[in-house]
């Protein structure tokens, strides 16, 4: 629902846009922490950094993103993303697929107990 804000362990989301094929998401990570490493049947996602650091890790692999850079998540990829940097990390996700429930998590590892 557009304009749901949810506070989790590592930060915070806000929903800015909800439709049939798509959600957009503002994701704030505090500074040292990070999202589960899960992956999602259902959508794909690309995330772009509006400010600070982000660790990807995506299917195993170490990326890292600063400000206006992008990368892109598909479907089954297992991910992450981690705030390395002394500020708030600030990025947007857009989701394309079919369903977008936070019930399509499949967590693999998470830091706060939810796997």
């Amino acid at each position: 629902m557009v304009g749901e804000r949810d506070e989790r362990p590592w930060g915070s989301y806000e929903v800015l846009e909800d439709a049939g094929t798509h959600k957009v998401k503002r994701i704030e990570v505090h500074p040292g922490r990070r999202l589960s490493y899960q992956r999602h049947q259902h959508r794909a996602e690309h995330w772009f950094v509006v400010s600070g650091i982000a660790a990807v890790t995506l299917d195993g692999d170490a990326i890292e993103l600063g400000a206006a850079d992008a990368i892109d998540i598909p479907r089954g990829a297992a991910h992450r993303v981690a705030n390395t940097g002394p500020d708030t990390l600030v990025f947007i996700e857009v989701q394309r697929g079919e369903y977008f429930g936070e019930d399509d998590i499949e967590r693999l590892e998470d830091d706060f107990g939810r796997a």
